[in-house]
């Protein structure tokens, strides 16, 4: 049991090891944000352990809450998991979404005191062939596995573009109503100047008849 957990533990740091990590102090929340199409599947790895892997500090008891929300801060998923789990969530919508992890431990525990690193890999659309797949099984198996893998990716790509395509088009609508606006108040100014110009003038010319000089 104690061979298959270190090797669990050892497979999770090394696919891990090109992802990101962060230290997480007591009952600390930290957050990413993810731009993330609509409808889009994202999945999440991580493993909370001690800065120094020489600790002996070990508790059962230790977990980390994760909190996903999405661009209009709605909640999408929180749950308590332990030191090491796999998440998942479907985004309802495109745009920026919220990831957060926050530790159990206390000033009480047994990491009083000790910040811990939180390793994580977020993948978004993407479904990697499983790597507990027995080589003696069937080749048409594994090309199909491999033709549904790179399937995921077109769909992902496809779907990132359509998702840019709705940025650049708002941003441009932005930049064409600012536009129009200027032009209004550039037209609006000029007419004020104009309209104060005659008004002197017509002003002056009275003066100027009311005293005879013309």
């Amino acid at each position: 049991m104690r061979l298959r957990r270190a090797g669990f533990l050892l497979q999770s740091y090394l696919m891990l090891a090109a992802a990101m990590y962060f230290d997480l102090g007591e009952q600390e929340e930290r957050c990413i944000i993810e731009e993330i199409p609509e409808d889009m599947l994202v999945t999440g790895y991580f493993l909370l352990a001690p800065w120094d892997l020489k600790s002996s500090t070990s508790s059962p008891h230790l977990g980390v809450t994760v909190t996903v929300k999405d661009p209009n801060h709605e909640l999408l998923m929180t749950k308590r998991f332990g030191k090491f789990a796999k998440f998942s969530f479907t985004a309802h919508m495109s745009g920026q979404h919220f990831l957060c992890f926050q530790t159990n431990s206390t000033k009480f525990s047994v990491f009083a005191g000790e910040r811990l690193k939180l390793h994580l890999d977020v993948q978004v659309g993407e479904h990697a062939t499983d790597p507990k797949t027995d080589r003696t099984k069937d080749n048409l198996e594994m090309l199909d596995n491999g033709l549904q893998h790179l399937i995921d990716q077109m769909v992902y790509i496809t779907k990132q573009q359509d998702y840019q395509r709705e940025r650049e088009e708002m941003f441009r609508q932005i930049s064409e109503d600012t536009n129009s606006n200027v032009l209004w108040w550039a037209v609006v100014q000029t007419s004020i100047l104009l309209s104060v110009g005659f008004w002197q003038m017509k002003r002056l010319k009275d003066f100027f008849i009311a005293k005879k000089l013309v």
